[in-house]
Formats: C-alpha cells, structure tokens, sequence
C-alpha cells in the first residue's frame, strides 16, 4: 500500500500531543515528508552523508544483527521521547524479527524483563546512559557487556549508534518536524527499510495517511 499526504489528519509533534492538522515544521520544509524525511528533502548536502551514516552503522557488516542494532535505536529514541524516530525504528526491528511488535514494545517498557539476551540488554545499558550523557558511562557497564559476550567493536558501535540517534531525534524534534499517528504508516515505512536500508531516496513520495 502506498501513503500520501492528506492535511487534514492528525498528526504529532516530538511524541507531545495531537493536532487537528499537519503542524508546520519551524522552517519552510518540503511538504509531505514527516519526520526526519523533510529536513533530509531540505538539505541534500547534508543528507547524503547521514544516509551513509545509518545505512553503515544498522545495516553493514557486523556481529550484531541487523535487529540489535535497531533495538538500540529504538531505545535510545524513546528515551529522548522521539515519536516519529522510536516508531519508525521499532517497526524496521519488528519486521527484521518477523514481525515481532510486541518484543519493541517490552523492550521500550523495561528491557531488563524483555525476551532478548543478557547481551544485548548489557548494550541497552551503556546505550541509555549515552543518552543522559557519555560520562553516565561506568567501567562496570563495560564489564557486565563483556561478561555477556559483547565484543568491543560491539561495545564501540551500540554506543555510536546511541550517541548518533541522539543527533537524529534532535534533529527531527529540534526543526518541529511532524508525525503521523496511523500505525499502519509506520508499518509500512518499518517493512521498506528493512527490505532496502537507508540510501533510497530518489524517487520518495509524500506520504498519505488519508487513504488509510
């Protein structure tokens, strides 16, 4: 199914509320493209290298899944209270584990009590204290990763991936980006990138929740 945009529907700024209509964006961003999308659209010089970026950092070769890493970002966006990031993401590790919601949602509620290893939630840890800030960081988190099997290159990626997510959800959140608040939207965004990553995007279209 394809979205187009439609301004009459709801639409939510930084996770915070809904809106009758499409909020403006806090500077003149091309129309239709929600989220991180529109700054993206806006600033082509920019955005070639943060699509590099995302594609490397959650899809490139690596001992942590294409999921795991997700996960982390995912986390690390509802932390920051980032609602187009933490959906977009959630849906994009749902579908990498077969359309698993229900893990994302346990895992953004407590990740301590979610069906994932020790492993990863010892990554989870370091990653929500880059969140707060990298010095939240203590020896004994590193220790409890390795504990559990991480690697440091492991250890090296979830915290650039947390630290980077904290850039993305500013970024989105910081220009008042909107958001749409149809589920299916995100389902459908989540089921594209997990298929074709983060370099597309000739040829992107609005999205219109209006047909949904």
């Amino acid at each position: 199914m394809t979205y187009r945009i439609g301004f009459s529907t709801l639409g939510r700024r930084g996770g915070r509320g809904l809106c009758g209509f499409q909020p403006m964006a806090y500077i003149k961003l091309p129309e239709g493209f929600p989220g991180i999308r529109g700054p993206l659209m806006f600033s082509p010089a920019t955005a070639k290298p943060l699509r590099e970026l995302a594609e490397i950092l959650m899809r490139g070769p690596n001992t942590l899944s294409p999921a795991e890493r997700e996960i982390i970002g995912t986390y690390v966006s509802a932390q920051n209270d980032c609602y187009y990031c933490q959906t977009c993401h959630g849906s994009t590790a749902a579908h990498h584990l077969g359309g698993n919601f229900q893990l994302i949602d346990d895992i953004k509620r407590n990740f301590e009590t979610a069906a994932i290893s020790e492993k990863l939630k010892a990554l989870l840890v370091i990653a929500g204290k880059v969140q707060q800030s990298g010095k939240q960081v203590r020896p004994e988190d590193i220790e409890r990763a390795r504990r559990h099997g991480a690697t440091d290159i492991e250890i090296h990626d979830a915290v650039l991936i947390a630290a980077s997510f904290c850039m993305f959800n500013r970024y989105v959140d910081g220009l008042g980006t909107w958001a749409p608040t149809d589920p299916e939207v995100y389902r459908a965004i989540g089921e594209k990138t997990a298929k074709e990553g983060y370099l597309r995007h000739r040829g992107e279209e609005p999205i219109n929740i209006m047909d949904t």
